[in-house]
């Protein structure tokens, strides 16, 4: 049996030497019973998307120069790390994580600082209103992918990087968070889905006429007796909505007053110290073309 709630990274306890580079990565779990090529995604399916690392992670371009992602995603993000967002490498000039979040609640959200603005790529829009239940949303992230019967059954280092979307529904919404279900069958959408390990910090999202809209942010599983991936299980992402004053204030701040309206803390994973963090970091960093 598993914890009720458990976030959607990796087996991070893990990744503390050179053999972290088996360790199975999940990105889209997908339908058993539809053709795998149909979730499969291209960049421009949601164009801000941001990659943090070799194994996946994500977060969403929201302004030229600021991705907002997970809190529980941040711990290898420090000034000059290198991202990519779109088809550039840009690097992190700081990191400012929401001031309440601890590891593996709810407010699980962080805003990425960027060295320079992202011009060849529109941000996506913030989801304003309070109206998500019920709405059909999109999921993409890159890694390993599986499906509701098996689970993940392919490591990111296999997957090569492919890209993978996937449509769900918001069964409730909390002032933190958006809940969806994996539901199998006829009572499943035609390209119904979910993230899994790998995926976190990636959106939840729409596409309007007038461009892409986040509303959710992918934070963790919170299901008795279901394993990520699976059939049955119920995932969180972080809601937007709730959380875009707080998103507002610290991007219109100065240094000293985001400093306050926010978390410095790196949220380590369990086996995570600060005596083997920098070799985790170079180990999963992005790599600017010599």
């Amino acid at each position: 049996m598993r914890n009720n709630t458990h976030l959607k990274l990796l087996s991070l306890g893990l990744l503390i030497t050179a053999s972290m580079l088996t360790t199975p990565a999940s990105a889209i779990v997908v339908r058993h019973d539809k053709p795998a090529e149909q979730y499969l995604a291209s960049k421009a399916e949601f164009p801000p998307l941001a990659t943090f690392y070799n194994i996946g992670v994500h977060g969403t371009l929201i302004a030229p120069d600021w991705v907002l992602t997970a809190a529980h995603t941040v711990f290898c993000l420090n000034p000059g790390q290198t991202i990519a967002v779109g088809d550039e490498l840009v690097k992190v000039k700081a990191r400012y994580s929401y001031p309440s979040y601890q590891l593996g609640e709810q407010n699980d959200l962080a805003l990425i600082q960027l060295a320079k603005p992202v011009l060849s790529v529109a941000p996506a829009k913030l989801y304003r209103q309070q109206d998500e239940r019920e709405q059909v949303l999109w999921f993409i992230g890159s890694g390993g992918t599986g499906t509701g019967l098996t689970g993940e059954t392919v490591s990111y280092k296999e997957n090569n990087g492919v890209l993978r979307k996937a449509q769900n529904k918001v069964t409730a919404v909390t002032p933190s968070d958006l809940r969806f279900v994996f539901e199998q069958g006829q009572h499943g959408l035609e390209l119904e889905g979910v993230s899994g390990n790998g995926d976190s910090g990636g959106p939840a999202y729409l596409k309007q006429d007038d461009g892409f809209y986040l509303l959710g942010v992918s934070s963790r599983v919170d299901s008795w007796f279901k394993d990520v991936g699976e059939y049955g299980v119920k995932e969180l992402y972080t809601r937007v909505s709730s959380h875009a004053n707080w998103i507002d204030q610290v991007m219109a701040a100065d240094d000293a007053e985001r400093a306050k309206l926010s978390s410095s803390d790196g949220f380590l994973q369990d086996g995570m110290t600060a005596e083997n963090l920098p070799g985790i970091c170079a180990s999963i960093s992005l790599k600017a073309p010599a």
